[in-house]
């Protein structure tokens, strides 16, 4: 299956749905445009139940410079106009990514700054080339910053290092990401295709309905008290227990055999 879009590449084969952010010319800018289609292709793959994966990434050299001031600046409406229309539409669509069944991989082929560090944190796993660059950017040009970035950050690498990286808009390279915790693996240029089809596989093959009762956990665990989590956990368990995907995964187990998981 493929769509039409202005600003993104989008195919969906074999349970796998991948997205490739479109403007090399500007660095995968992302406009008004591109992100009222990236929540188009969020809902889509949140929808679909036949859709078991979502890998994202760049075209060109550059994962995303973030934000394309440019068209903010120069909007007809104002820049404050434009920039609040842009994040509600990117904001309801990372959201959508974030809490949707299916695990997302981000494919960071190059530089990811300000909105599309945000997006990159955003995968479930990441893998970056080696020559990719992280950085905010948000003060740089006089702004804060958006795309959730406030909320992850701090929880994945600490409120110290958060400041340094959204006040003096630290650089850091591939390895200093990893070695930080916000990617999960670096490769070279050549290696991402396979590295990534490798991870977004696994996953295609996996108990779907597992792996979002793991990401919805993990997403409310930050504001939620022990009993709280406690009975989530509960309830999430019993209820893959009686799904299709769990009866397969505790018979494969006690017939010692590899599970077959239909995402059911």
């Amino acid at each position: 299956m493929e769509n039409n879009y202005k600003t993104l590449l989008f195919r969906c084969e074999n349970g796998v749905a991948a997205i490739t952010l479109n403007r090399p010319q500007i660095a995968n800018a992302m406009s008004v445009e591109l992100m009222q289609e990236l929540l188009a292709v969020a809902n889509l793959c949140d929808d679909d139940p036949a859709i078991r994966v979502v890998s994202i990434t760049g075209s060109g050299k550059y994962f995303s410079v973030g934000g394309d001031l440019k068209a903010f600046y120069t909007a007809e409406k104002g820049a404050g106009h434009s920039v609040q229309e842009a994040t509600s539409f990117f904001h309801a669509a990372l959201s959508r990514f974030a809490r949707m069944k299916k695990p997302l991989v981000i494919a960071v082929n190059g530089t990811a700054a300000g909105a599309g560090l945000s997006l990159a944190i955003l995968g479930d796993y990441v893998v970056a080339v080696d020559s990719a660059k992280f950085t905010m950017s948000y003060t740089r040009a006089g702004l804060s910053p958006d795309g959730g970035a406030t909320f992850m950050l701090p929880r994945m690498i600490g409120l110290r290092k958060t400041k340094e990286l959204m006040l003096l808009n630290s650089i850091l390279s591939a390895d200093q990401a990893l070695d930080l915790g916000l990617i999960n693996e670096v490769v070279t240029a050549e290696q991402l295709e396979e590295a990534t089809s490798r991870v977004v596989e696994e996953f295609a093959k996996g108990p779907t309905v597992a792996f979002g009762s793991v990401k919805q956990l993990l997403m409310e665990s930050a504001s939620a008290s022990l009993e709280t989590q406690l009975e989530r956990e509960a309830r999430e368990i019993a209820s893959n227990a009686r799904s299709r995907d769990g009866q397969e995964g505790m018979a494969a187990f006690l017939e010692k055999r590899q599970p077959v998981f239909e995402g059911k």
